[in-house]
């Protein structure tokens, strides 16, 4: 493989952007290139490989096309280009990369029925699982209703984050078991929501499952209750004698009984 001056000393693409374009292009064909492949390959994290494959893109190494497979769906096709550009008589470099299914509907029109064809109606494909959640020790209904409605509320923070009610059922168990490790709300919200991928969101249940269960602390360590105060005596004070003095029951203060000591008696 050899890689040209004009890619490795580009004077407006960004280092990263030249060093994913030099591994895209070592790849063989066929080899995955997608935004998810490359941040499980490399440190950096989704938005900053998001941003070079675009710069990419701009200056013409990386060409999206969108094509039909031959079940009928519609992917997105990426094309790592030797040259930037479409030059004439240039030819591209093998495609790296099929994206995964973009879920738009077959828009060919149906083959008319005959008698010997009747046309029958095509079954949907099943609808892959989500991935499970973490579980309380405790389910109770505040805990669960608290964790619903921060999930209702995602959509606010971000517009993608809309979940049906099946998809909230399935998570708020999730939610409720980082809120039962004495988790803030606003703490469950950003790690839920920080650093989404640029990308579309196709099934952002999916996503927001897999973090649930990738991101979960630890409990809170266990900590010994405080002891009780100590018991404060009531105060009592005597008719004839001006100080006041704690005790369990009422009786003489310190002075009266050492003047009250010799005589054995009561001061009055």
């Amino acid at each position: 493989m050899v890689i040209g001056n004009h890619l490795v000393q580009h004077k407006e693409l960004s280092l990263l952007a030249i060093g994913l374009a030099c591994h895209i292009q070592s790849l063989p064909t066929g080899a995955g290139a997608d935004i998810k492949s490359l941040t499980a390959r490399f440190p950096e994290g989704p938005t900053r490989i998001a941003a070079a494959l675009r710069e990419l893109e701009t200056h013409g190494y990386l060409r999206r096309e969108r094509v039909r497979t031959p079940t009928g769906r519609i992917v997105t096709r990426t094309v790592s280009c030797n040259q930037p550009g479409d030059r004439p008589g240039h030819r591209p470099k093998a495609p790296h990369h099929e994206a995964a299914d973009t879920g738009c509907p077959d828009r060919r029109p149906a083959r008319p029925a005959t008698p010997d064809r009747p046309s029958r109606p095509r079954e949907p494909r099943p609808r892959k699982a989500l991935p499970t959640v973490p579980q309380p020790d405790c389910k109770v209904p505040g805990l669960l209703r608290t964790a619903v409605d921060l999930l209702t509320d995602l959509r606010r923070h971000d517009s993608r984050l809309l979940l049906s009610t099946a998809d909230t059922a399935h998570l708020a168990p999730g939610v409720a078991a980082w809120l039962e490790r004495d988790v803030l709300p606003s703490a469950v919200r950003r790690a839920l929501t920080a650093d989404l991928p640029d990308e579309p969101l196709h099934r952002p249940a999916a996503l927001l499952a897999h973090r649930l269960s990738d991101r979960l602390t630890p409990p809170a360590p266990l900590r010994a209750p405080a002891p009780p105060p100590p018991a404060r005596l009531p105060l009592h004070n005597r008719d004839g004698c001006d100080r006041g003095f704690r005790a369990p029951e009422p009786g003489l203060c310190r002075d009266c009984r050492t003047t009250a000591a010799p005589s054995g008696g009561v001061p009055a």
